[in-house]
């Protein structure tokens, strides 16, 4: 997709780095001027790519379908939008996003270059007024995007730009209907379930469920439904300026949205709501998804000025791009080519040996069981996910394991078990972003920190091993006990290895422990309401479903104990 990107529109767009995800603005670069990196799943082309070029974003940084892209590419992109006056991050507010995010943001810090970020929150069925900030980011991108960029272009400093993004995001309401669901490639299934009369008001541009879901109603009654909530949250005066996009899901016909825009302009026009700018098409798609959103964009003279201001990315144009568009840009070769490698080994540590029978090759064994049993169970994780979140969790968890597996491989086989955890990070990390990665890599690279220089691990190390890894998921996801996520697993399972190891139990039963704990919290989630991530949106509509995440858990911590077994350990 990318490389079809570059071919067709190679007047407007270069790419960046060496990860392959990142696309940048050729023209409109200049010093002192903000920079602008947008990015998030493929499969909602044309975003994100589409709103790179003179005017609009800087860089965009794309993830695998339907999920964020690694830290990697959004520094690569950050690096690459970099003109000395900072840098602005817009993504949609989902939390794989936002751990990928501020995970590059922490890396540009330490490079020298100032990050701000504005999660984009515009869904108006995923959470009400009052939590507007927990909301996902849709279609409203589209006008964030559109305000920011063109503040850049006209000079505002980083805290100016800032400021006109989150007016955007505050100015901004969105809300759709789905006729049919979508499908990621990796598993050919629909990502849910809609008969041939049905419609779902409210669902999410990954197939999250929506708010109601019921027979199949006329395109003005639909309309009628979607106002009604977003004119609601807006509560627009009369006399009120406004922009109005209406947007197609990715098989919905130019003639149906066309008879949505209709019924939007009689009801503002009832309202005495003037609309001074309109769009209607295809600006952020959800794969092959039957259905529209609606976005009503409330204007002030800066918005509208903002607004009208020229630009030039593939998916947008408006106007003539002014005469002097600035130098065509040549990226310096720290940027277009590859990063340097962090370093994996740990060389200066004094090691300690502990005695334990979990050395550097077994501990690799037993992580390549693991990669083993995530494929086996990868069409279980997505058929769980499918239900309350986006049907990719699967996928997401295959390809990072399968990484890994492929990193040890590539790797000496005695390479401790710290430098190993450090490099499952970064590689689970590269290889998947989404939520998972930045989860996963945060959790063993504390482990990793917690058993430096240690070799030949026994059951305290271990012990110390998984409690440093939760507290990792537990800080990065911002998460406790009883959100229905992955730490309802890791919790239960290190209770139980705590008590083994109290018990004066060896590893063998430390990880059997382990694993039957993570196997009782995973079956847990079941009865709990989801406060956290996408299923959260769902709220009492997610009992009586598994967590995928508290699911994909268990089998990390089975594979293990199975691991360990298969090498030759006590089986307890």
């Amino acid at each position: 997709m990318v490389a079809g990107m570059l071919a067709v529109h190679s007047d407007i767009l270069m790419p960046a780095g060496q990860t392959g995800r990142v696309l940048v603005a050729r023209h409109g670069a200049r010093p002192n001027k903000v920079g602008i990196v947008i990015g998030g799943g493929s499969g909602h082309e044309p975003a994100f790519a589409g709103y790179v070029g003179q005017g609009l974003a800087d860089a965009a940084a794309l993830g695998n379908v339907f999920a964020s892209p690694p830290p990697e590419p959004i520094l690569e992109a950050t690096r690459a939008a970099d003109n000395g006056a900072g840098i602005l991050y817009l993504y949609g507010n989902y939390a794989g996003d936002v751990m990928n995010f501020d995970m590059a943001a922490e890396l540009a810090r330490a490079e020298g270059i100032e990050i701000r970020s504005v999660p984009v929150a515009d869904d108006v069925a995923s959470a009400p007024a009052e939590r507007a900030n927990e909301r996902r980011g849709i279609a409203g991108d589209f006008f964030v995007f559109k305000a920011a960029g063109a503040a850049a272009d006209l000079g505002y400093d980083l805290d100016g730009v800032e400021r006109v993004a989150r007016k955007a995001n505050e100015y901004v309401s969105t809300m759709g209907v789905a006729l049919s669901s979508c499908s990621i490639p990796q598993t050919l299934r629909p990502n849910f379930e809609l008969g041939h009369d049905e419609m779902e008001i409210g669902l999410g541009v990954h197939g999250e469920p929506g708010i109601r879901r019921g027979k199949v109603e006329s395109a003005d009654r639909i309309t009628d439904v979607l106002m009604e909530h977003i004119l609601g949250d807006l509560k627009l005066p009369e006399g009120q300026q406004v922009a109005v996009l209406v947007n197609g899901l990715g098989s919905t016909s130019p003639m149906e949205l066309y008879i949505v825009f209709r019924r939007v302009k009689e009801i503002l026009d009832r309202r005495g709501i003037g609309i001074c700018r309109s769009f209607v098409g295809e600006y952020v798609t959800s794969m092959e998804m039957a259905g529209a959103s609606v976005t009503v964009f409330r204007l002030d003279d800066e918005l509208r000025t903002l607004l009208d201001h020229p630009c030039n990315g593939f998916a947008l144009r408006v106007k003539e791009t002014s005469a002097d568009p600035g130098a065509t840009r040549r990226l310096p070769d720290s940027v277009a080519a590859a990063s340097a490698e962090p370093v994996a080994d740990d060389a200066g540590i004094r090691r300690r040996d502990l005695g334990g029978p979990v050395s550097a090759s077994r501990f690799r064994g037993m992580i390549r069981v693991v990669a083993d049993r995530i494929d086996l169970n990868a069409d279980w994780l997505s058929e769980l996910d499918g239900v309350i979140g986006d049907g990719d969790h699967g996928v997401t968890m295959q390809y990072g394991w399968a990484a890994v597996r492929h990193m040890l491989d590539e790797t000496p086989d005695d390479m401790p078990v710290d430098a190993t955890s450090r490099l499952i990070a970064k590689t689970f990390l590269d290889a998947v972003g989404a939520s998972s990665g930045p989860l996963y890599a945060t959790a063993f690279t504390r482990a990793a920190e917690a058993v430096s220089g240690q070799d030949n691990l026994d059951a305290k190390a271990m012990l110390a091993f998984f409690e440093a890894a939760a507290e990792g998921i537990r800080a990065r996801g911002k998460t406790e006990a009883g959100d229905k996520t992955m730490i309802d697993a890791w919790l239960p399972a290190i209770g139980n290895a705590r008590a083994a190891v109290q018990e004066g139990k060896d590893v063998g039963n430390c990880l059997a422990a382990a694993a039957a704990g993570a196997e009782q919290g995973m079956k847990a989630t079941a009865n709990m309401e989801a406060r956290r991530g996408r299923s959260s949106k769902l709220g009492k509509r997610s009992l009586g479903h598994i967590d995928p995440g508290a699911a994909s858990s268990f089998i990390v911590f089975d594979g293990l104990y199975r691991g360990f077994v298969q090498g030759g350990g006590n089986e307890g």
